[in-house]
């Protein structure tokens, strides 16, 4: 990893620590991903030669840095999809910073809109990190929209595991998904489309 995106990395996840521990309210968090699971699915990007991949839940940034570093490495291109005006400003300003800046679409919107409009089998991996709960709702769209053998990678699968679950059991019940829970960081929750 380049030393300077590395930097910016570390002063992210540092910043972040320090802004949403005396937050109760976590909406006003920024709630970024462990650097543990934005590896793992920077990995998984990079496995995969992922040509597209689509974020929902940019928050500052902090991931996206991680995921646009590795579609740089596959000629690819994020999509990262944030609802909140100044965390879209504050990602556009931080994924510039890192030097990723033409990796990546920051796209200030609702996730649920912006899967409406993405083509169908068009995205090799998929990253969930917004509001859980939606996620069931989102399912038939994120379905139509991966291409086959794509991946769904799900943040915070163990850390809040009650909100997960019935996601997780709609994926599980699918015969076109392998599904596989990663205990690292906040818990990484996998679904490829083997078929």
């Amino acid at each position: 990893m380049d030393p300077q995106l590395a930097r910016v990395l570390d002063d992210l996840y540092q910043e972040g620590r320090a802004h949403d521990g005396p937050l109760a309210d976590r909406l006003l968090r920024l709630r970024n991903m462990t650097p543990e699971a934005a590896q793992l699915i920077a990995l998984l990007i990079r496995v995969q030669r992922a040509g597209s991949v689509l974020e929902i839940g940019t928050s500052n940034g902090y991931s996206a840095i991680w995921f646009a570093d590795a579609v740089r490495d596959t000629g690819g291109l994020l999509t990262t999809v944030e609802i909140d005006e100044n965390r879209v400003a504050a990602a556009l300003r931080n994924v510039e910073r890192a030097g990723v800046r033409d990796h990546v679409e920051v796209v200030h919107g609702d996730g649920a809109d912006v899967l409406a409009r993405t083509p169908d089998a068009s995205v090799d991996l998929l990253v969930l990190d917004a509001e859980r709960p939606a996620y069931v709702e989102y399912w038939p769209q994120l379905r139509r929209v991966l291409k086959p053998h794509g991946v769904v990678a799900v943040d915070n699968a163990v850390s809040h595991r009650e909100q997960v679950v019935p996601f997780r059991e709609l994926l599980s019940g699918d015969r076109a998904f392998d599904v596989q829970l990663h205990q690292l960081g906040d818990g990484v929750l996998t679904a490829v489309r083997v078929h």
